[in-house]
């Protein structure tokens, strides 16, 4: 027999309640966590037992220096994150209303499409809805799921994963994949030769992103099957400002999409030290939450980047799935 919930106990979790077992997330020391979700100490540890009463289950595990989560206590920060996130997005698009805006979108995005498709959308919405604010976050595919996951972005264009949680999750492919290219400064002392190789590289300081992303394990991936060490001198940035400012003022190098560099080099302020690199990292897609409403503003992105997607990029299979690994 399923057991019911009362029903006081949603009289409890009020957005402050509900912060504080986000902070005690991010900081395991129940007085920091109280200090910051405005509560006494007493006040929090009461809101811990009602709660765990009232669930039947253990949220935190108590240990000297501070709690931690649960296997339950996780299921229950997800969904706290998540009802933080959507009241905070119902504030900002009333607040838009309120100001005469209509609305908000959230989109994440990798490398490639940050420097092509996304631009080409944000200036066709702006074309055609200008009150709507759209807010775009560059980063590597893992972080961006993660952050999607939690509610803080409303479309994620990125590549195919099997994050935990992919269930939760939608991919729709847009493009396909496309080679990388080992990217340095135009002054670079081996910029012009024709004949580098991956191991005249390996001494180079490379500027890679951060550990655990795609892009990453596939470098490392691709040297390791030549019989090639991992670089040791390394910058970890995911940014292509940073990124491309950095090879303009160093001897950096760094692997990047052949597309979103060709402007750059014909320019005369990269060059390409080795290209044609296959690392199957260069297909992505439109990746939403599953089950989950989008706000109007961001059902009009949607449709804005699937409507460019198809003038941009080559055909690919448009079947909607879950992620795949």
């Amino acid at each position: 027999m399923t057991r019911r919930i009362p029903s006081t106990l949603r009289l409890h979790l009020n957005t402050r309640q509900l912060s504080l077992l986000v902070y005690l997330d991010q900081d395991p020391r129940l007085s920091s966590a109280a200090s910051a979700a405005g509560l006494t100490q007493s006040a929090a540890s009461k809101l811990l037992r009602q709660v765990e009463t009232a669930l039947d289950v253990k949220l935190f595990e108590r240990h000297a220096r501070g709690v931690a989560p649960t296997r339950y206590g996780e299921i229950m920060l997800r969904h706290a994150r998540l009802a933080l996130s959507e009241l905070a997005l119902a504030h900002e698009n009333i607040l838009a209303l309120k100001s005469g805006l209509s609305g908000k979108a959230t989109v994440g995005t990798v490398t490639h499409p940050g420097t092509s498709l996304i631009p080409m959308a944000v200036a066709r919405m702006k074309q055609r809805h200008a009150g709507i604010v759209i807010n775009v976050d560059v980063d590597s595919s893992r972080p961006l799921v993660q952050r999607l996951l939690q509610g803080a972005l409303d479309i994620v264009v990125g590549q195919e994963l099997d994050p935990q949680g992919a269930d939760e999750v939608i991919y729709e492919p847009l493009a396909g994949d496309e080679t990388h290219a080992i990217v340095a400064g135009a002054q670079h002392p081996l910029a012009g030769r024709r004949d580098v190789r991956l191991e005249d590289l390996i001494d180079q300081p490379w500027i890679l992103p951060p550990a655990g992303s795609l892009l990453r394990d596939r470098v490392a991936a691709r040297l390791l099957e030549q019989g090639l060490p991992l670089p040791t001198n390394i910058v970890e940035t995911a940014s292509l400002p940073v990124i491309t400012a950095l090879l303009q003022q160093s001897n950096m190098i760094a692997a990047l999409p052949e597309k979103a560099v060709q402007a750059a080099c014909k320019a005369g302020h990269l060059a390409m030290l080795v290209s044609d690199l296959p690392l199957g990292v260069g297909a992505f897609g439109l990746i939403t939450r599953r089950n989950h409403k989008l706000s109007q503003a961001a059902q009009l992105m949607l449709s804005t980047l699937r409507e460019l997607a198809v003038q941009v990029y080559p055909p690919v299979s448009h079947g909607v799935g879950r992620l795949q690994a």
